[in-house]
């Protein structure tokens, strides 16, 4: 698990990079899409970058990628809508398929599948537009993390300590969602599982924690500050991090995740509880992103992970469905 075996850069074909999009995340997408280019270039592939913010669907047809490394964020590019489009062209990509991508993306619909399935996620409630905010203190307590549910990079979310900071925090919501998602707050420490592979064969990288400047891991300490620390692995009782692991590989596997994708767990100080925050599937690899950081703690460098990943390329619609 080392490195990348011996391996065939002309077997992979035209590689397109996809990067950039449209959505809130576009800057770091493009961090992420230029970091994985330059490591499959690096490597002997023929991979070319590819914009679907100034090129079109068509254009994308055209070039005629025998697979395409995923390396969008957020709407457009994580949500489901571009695995679709991949589909039925018949290119294979990097990622979840269609389903566990729009799954993943909704933050209230993950904690819907997670519950069911009798995994630990922060008490919440879905509200939409206009709603009446005078009961939610009551019934969640302080602090709330107030979200929009189809964002991620923490765009839109604030940390309300007192109840007359809701309502401003929930007008930021929605304006980027429908729905907001109010989140009880869970005090403790902050942990991130990368994982590899799908289904049974799907194996956790170790264990980051994230120690972010006063506990605010918010866009600015996540991509630019060279003030939050990570550990990797993450000090942690060999049964307290074998019960974080457990929990994230349930958490992908019951959204139905599969070649690589994050999930991003709270361990509450008062007992040492671990509850799951959210589903990445389509993670950072930017200079400071987590997954290449879990996969050095093992000896994979980045441009091997960069290749392991695209190998795991592939169409996830099951042949001969229509």
């Amino acid at each position: 698990m080392s490195s990348t075996p011996n391996f065939d850069a002309q077997a992979l074909g035209k590689v397109g990079v996809l990067f950039g999009g449209r959505s809130a995340e576009r800057d770091v997408s493009i961090m992420s899409g230029s970091g994985v280019l330059a490591a499959l270039k690096s490597r002997g592939i023929d991979a070319h970058g590819f914009d679907p913010a100034e090129r079109s669907i068509a254009e994308l047809a055209a070039e005629k990628f025998d697979r395409v490394f995923i390396a969008l964020h957020g709407r457009f590019g994580e949500d489901g809508s571009l695995q679709g489009a991949l589909e039925q062209l018949g290119i294979a990509y990097t990622g979840s398929g269609v389903a566990a991508c729009a799954i993943s993306m909704d933050k209230i619909t993950t904690k819907i599948i997670w519950l069911a399935r009798g995994l630990p996620t922060p008490k919440y409630v879905s509200l939409a537009r206009g709603a009446d905010l005078s009961g939610v203190v009551a019934e969640l307590g302080l602090p709330l993390f107030v979200k929009p549910p189809l964002e991620g990079s923490t765009i839109g979310i604030t940390k309300v300590s007192a109840a007359g900071e809701l309502q401003a925090a929930y007008d930021l919501a929605a304006s980027f969602d429908e729905s907001v998602l109010i989140e009880q707050g869970v005090s403790g420490r902050e942990f991130t599982v990368a994982i590899l592979g799908q289904g049974a064969g799907a194996r956790a990288l170790p264990i980051v924690e994230i120690v972010a400047p006063q506990g605010n891991y918010d866009y600015q300490n996540k991509y630019f500050s060279d003030d939050t620390q990570y550990f990797c692995p993450a000090p942690l009782d060999a049964a307290t991090a074998a019960e974080i692991e457990r929990i994230a590989l349930d958490a992908y596997r019951a959204l139905g995740c599969a070649g690589w994708g994050r999930i991003d767990v709270l361990l509450r100080a008062s007992d040492n509880r671990p509850f799951l925050l959210e589903a990445n599937t389509s993670p950072g690899m930017t200079g400071h992103s987590l997954v290449p950081m879990a996969a050095r703690a093992v000896g994979i460098g980045y441009e091997d992970l960069c290749v392991q990943i695209l190998q795991s390329a592939c169409l996830k619609t099951a042949k001969g469905q229509g």
